[in-house]
């Protein structure tokens, strides 16, 4: 099987009415006391006269850090509908046809900075919270989520190509090790002008979307690095190397 990572948006979908979320029915349930120790620290910091600096946002968001304070009974939201940035708006789960879906709910999986990690089904309610941050008293997130990933995302990749279209903010979360790796494919996305490559952050999220749902409308499930860079190049420019952590692919996009 394919393993598709996703980051998270920063864009996030809220509902006015609805249950609120059920720790036990999550994807990953062994990640729960994480969780619960994470977001329960979110929402005191979130409650704080600091907490602008500390989750590094400005007073324009305040709602949305407000929402962090009431996690436990805010509306949860399916994961398919939650995330709305720009690899969401061009992976388009909405359009997918029901067999790319379901395939969908097996092959995504998003890492994220309050959860952990999450697939399409699983319901959360909107959040404020980047991999990014330090929260007093607990660190930098990406440690603390280190090795409760590990422990799970080793276990779920056990067998699978793994095709990860995270920034490396959240790839500091968790990364692929051992036999892992030999099946690890980093995407990368780069413009090329004149001969002259350059990243390109937000094309880079655009792009990203593309691939999964090439993927997931391909049907296929490619078996190595190799065969996922013949699949990608049905549609990009790509280019395939290999470095001592993985793979990279990188999609050449021409102006």
């Amino acid at each position: 099987m394919t393993l598709i990572l996703l980051p998270p948006s920063e864009g996030k979908t809220g509902r006015s009415r609805g249950k609120a979320v059920d720790l036990p029915t999550l994807s990953f349930p062994e990640l729960n006391e994480v969780r619960e120790t994470v977001l329960d620290l979110l929402a005191k910091v979130s409650a704080s006269s600091d907490a602008y600096g500390v989750l590094g946002v400005g007073p324009s968001l305040s709602q949305e850090v407000e929402r962090n304070v009431r996690w436990r009974t805010e509306p949860a939201v399916p994961v398919s509908e939650l995330y709305s940035g720009v690899l969401y708006d061009a992976l388009g789960y909405a359009t997918l046809p029901p067999g790319s879906k379901r395939r969908a709910g097996a092959r995504l999986l998003v890492v994220s900075a309050a959860w952990g990690a999450l697939r399409m089904a699983d319901r959360v309610p909107p959040y404020r919270l980047s991999m990014g941050t330090t929260l007093p008293g607990l660190g930098p997130l990406a440690s603390v989520w280190r090795d409760p990933l590990s422990a799970s995302l080793d276990a779920a990749a056990a067998g699978s190509m793994i095709v990860d279209c995270r920034s490396s903010t959240y790839a500091a979360a968790w990364r692929p090790t051992g036999d892992h790796a030999a099946k690890w494919v980093a995407v990368s996305v780069v413009r090329e002008r004149g001969g002259v490559r350059s990243v390109v952050s937000h094309n880079a999220k655009h792009t990203r979307g593309l691939v999964a749902r090439h993927l997931l409308e391909s049907g296929k499930d490619p078996g190595t690095p190799k065969a996922l860079h013949k699949l990608i190049s049905e549609r990009w420019n790509a280019e395939l190397e290999r470095s001592s952590a993985g793979w990279t692919l990188t999609v050449v996009e021409h102006d």
